[in-house]
């Protein structure tokens, strides 16, 4: 129990009332989640109440997906996702217009097995030949899978080659698929990938096809808790949570005052 709750308990026992403790219910997509994980803590004694969390894609068909989670009624006052699909959410009567709020910019990078060879992605005609010569690539069902599989690749290779070999990974990190071995490269996220175990990140897509995800928060249609919903997005997109971000390969961005 955090200090700030024992307080409450104390006074409540002293003026003879319970104070009632919210429980906010939130679902974050992969991109943040590292991030969230280790803000939740600090953001649950800060606010005074509990966090619930769930976990799910930003978009796709996945069952976990948010919009999917949202649509069968699942408990949320918080959703933290890519920004353009809160905007969908919003469009589609499940999320609170006026509440979004970016945490941070996210970019899309490449990891293998540990202990094989790194592939050069420096350049797009680097990358290009990565592509055209490994056996097996995986890439999200979020957002940045959608960018590679509907743009960048076809861009790269109007045969289909790559995409030929390329899977959707639904419900499952990508960098969990690469590091049992399941696929040979792995593309996602960078800040969902540099957490897996038995991964070796090789860098970020080259700046001209590169493609940043901003992720965002805001309140779900028909919050419950709306006020401890804000104040707990107000401290993962605060100041003190800006070095976590950083550390778990997102850039933070600023709040706004």
């Amino acid at each position: 129990m955090t200090e700030k709750r024992t307080a409450l308990l104390i006074a409540a026992t002293l003026f003879g009332a319970m104070p009632a403790f919210a429980e906010v219910n939130v679902i974050s997509s992969g991109g943040f989640t590292a991030a969230y994980r280790e803000l939740v803590p600090a953001c649950e004694a800060k606010i005074g109440h509990k966090v619930v969390s769930a976990y799910g894609a930003s978009m796709g068909a996945a069952p976990d997906a948010i919009p999917n989670r949202l649509a069968r009624g699942e408990p949320a006052d918080v959703v933290i996702l890519a920004g353009d699909a809160f905007d969908k959410l919003v469009q589609d009567g499940k999320g609170m217009a006026g509440t979004r709020t970016d945490l941070a910019r996210s970019a899309i990078g490449l990891s293998v097995k540990a202990g094989t060879p790194k592939p050069d992605i420096s350049t797009v005609e680097a990358l290009k030949k990565t592509l055209m010569e490994a056996k097996s690539i995986a890439y999200s069902a979020s957002a940045s899978g959608t960018y590679l599989s509907e743009e960048l690749f076809p861009k790269l290779d109007p045969s289909g080659q790559v995409m030929a070999k390329s899977k959707k990974i639904f419900s499952e990190r990508v960098g969990t698929v690469v590091a049992r071995g399941d696929a040979e490269l792995g593309f996602q996220q960078v800040s969902e990938l540099i957490p897996i175990q038995g991964l070796e990140f090789v860098g970020t897509l080259p700046e001209e096809v590169q493609k940043v995800t901003i992720f965002s928060a805001g309140l779900a249609a028909g919050a419950k808790e709306p006020d401890a919903a804000k104040a707990l997005i107000a401290c993962l997109g605060g100041t003190d949570a800006a070095p976590t971000i950083r550390k778990t390969g997102l850039d933070p961005i600023p709040a706004k005052k």
